[in-house]
């Protein structure tokens, strides 16, 4: 079976959640078929350098990078909103590229194309006039969904407007596609249920985000005080909604309830206003160059998210070095959880000091619960099954 995958980022550097699913996908496919192309836009935000890849990995995939300015013009983006069209999808096409495709099917041919993510859908019609390959969209989530979260959470009417008219567009998109593809490999059961309450009329398999668990090391912290922390990157809306709520809302009922506890911050592209942030017992590490380090040397994870979709990677991650999490529904959506077992669900500020404070007491054991999530990713969340199982779908679709 010939694999092409298409990527709206390079799978490396793992500066977030998206490259360490792509970079995983990639791995796993490598190893169960030998080799795969890979094709990806590389931008500002996330740039190509081979110094960051393997020889194995650059012999199997025979990655190539074309760079694409995906920078948001105010201009185009009013301009797609008069005409309808959806500039944060747009805005990923670049002719480049799209020579780069052309020049890639002409050359092999392919059983799969494999779309990570719906920024790489508008080559579709190029996939389809220079190919006869079946189109699997790797849903990562669906881009409408965070985008009517984040309107709703919005204070300012022009922005809600805006959003609003964003998840709209996006919406439309999203139905559009359905018709242009052969199958979706979802990342969670949650968002195959969204997708067929969508209607959905291709095939739809539940593919989770996968992770080679044995890489990931459990250690037994003896720190002082509690160490809270949260990790993510800061130019992602999700997150800064988050965290700023993390810090006017959340944090000072914690330190009340239990004052001695630390709140680390970690994430690439840290906003100034953030960073001098200097409450009492906040430490803000900005972009970290271990992210594996911080997280083994902290206790427990906060993930304070309102407008999420999809599944989140860093808590698949925090649950594989056996940490204990405290998430919101919206943040832990998607990942087959059982609350007060292998994951603490809070969605109030008073229901996370609440939570934190019998931490605190050990009323709750947040290192059995640590435990238990290690269990629950090595169960469900290892690369190799997963791996499988989307080769398994490619079969089917084929």
């Amino acid at each position: 079976m010939r694999v092409l995958q298409i990527c709206h980022k390079p799978p490396l550097p793992s500066i977030d959640g998206g490259c360490i699913a792509i970079n995983n996908i990639s791995r796993g496919l490598i190893k169960e078929l030998e080799s795969i192309k890979v094709l990806t836009i590389n931008t500002l935000k996330h740039p190509f350098d081979l110094k960051h890849y393997d020889q194995n990995y650059l012999e199997k995939s025979k990655i190539e990078s074309t760079f694409v300015d995906t920078k948001l013009n105010i201009v185009d983006a009013f301009s797609n909103l008069v005409t309808y069209d959806s500039y944060n999808i747009s805005r990923f096409f670049s002719p480049d590229f799209n020579e780069l495709i052309i020049k890639t099917l002409k050359s092999e041919s392919f059983d799969i194309i494999l779309l990570e993510s719906l920024f790489t859908t508008p080559y579709i019609e190029t996939l389809k006039t220079y190919s006869s390959a079946k189109i699997i969209l790797r849903s990562h989530n669906l881009e409408y969904i965070i985008w009517k979260r984040l309107s709703k959470e919005s204070a300012n009417p022009a922005k809600k407007i805006y959003l609003k008219l964003l998840s709209s567009q996006l919406k439309q998109y999203e139905l559009d596609i359905f018709n242009k593809i052969d199958g979706i490999a979802t990342i969670s059961d949650e968002d195959k249920r969204k997708y067929n309450e969508l209607n959905c009329p291709v095939k739809i398999e539940t593919i989770p985000f996968g992770i080679e668990t044995q890489k990931y090391k459990v250690s037994r912290n003896k720190n002082k005080a509690l160490k809270f922390f949260h990790i993510g990157a800061m130019d992602w809306k999700p997150n800064l909604e988050a965290v700023s709520w993390l810090l006017n809302e959340i944090w000072p009922r914690i330190q009340k309830q239990i004052p001695n506890a630390e709140l680390h911050l970690a994430g690439k592209n840290m906003p100034d206003w953030l960073f001098k942030n200097s409450k009492h017992n906040i430490f803000n590490h900005k972009e970290v160059k271990d992210s594996s380090k911080f997280i083994i040397e902290n206790d427990i994870m906060i993930v304070p998210l309102l407008s999420a979709g999809g599944i989140r990677v860093k808590i698949i991650e925090g649950m594989a070095y056996g940490k204990a999490i405290i998430s919101t529904q919206i943040g832990a959506e998607g990942i087959n959880y059982k609350n007060g077992e292998n994951i603490i669900i809070a969605n109030n500020p008073e229901d996370f000091s609440e939570k934190a404070k019998k931490i605190s007491s050990k009323e709750l054991d947040h290192r059995k619960i640590g435990m238990n999530a290690r269990e629950h990713v090595t169960n469900n969340y290892d690369q190799q099954h997963t791996s499988k199982k989307l080769i398994s779908f490619f079969e089917t679709v084929l």
